[in-house]
């Protein structure tokens, strides 16, 4: 079998296309931390913000950790929003 060798990894510039593929890949992203959480009976916790800065949210636990998660979460968040965006600009 042949290998396809590396990919380079660039910007989507077209933005529906991006908006696509962003939506695509956060379902296979959730889907993976929930497969991790059942396969390996490990807590999971996953934040993701849209290029828009809209906020998905996964955890694999239920109950009362959940507000120690959300807890921990916002800290993180108030932490993030104080440092400059690295990665990219947003359209």
């Amino acid at each position: 079998m042949a290998r396809r060798g590396r990919v380079q990894l660039r910007r989507i510039e077209d933005k529906a296309s991006r908006q696509v593929r962003f939506s695509k890949r956060r379902a296979g992203l959730f889907k993976k931390a929930f497969e991790l959480a059942l396969l390996c009976d490990a807590e999971v916790a996953l934040l993701v913000f849209s290029p828009a800065g809209k906020l998905y949210e996964y955890s694999s636990s239920s109950g009362g950790t959940n507000a120690a998660a959300a807890a921990r979460a916002r800290h993180v968040l108030e932490t993030i929003s104080q440092r400059p965006r690295m990665l990219c600009d947003s359209d």
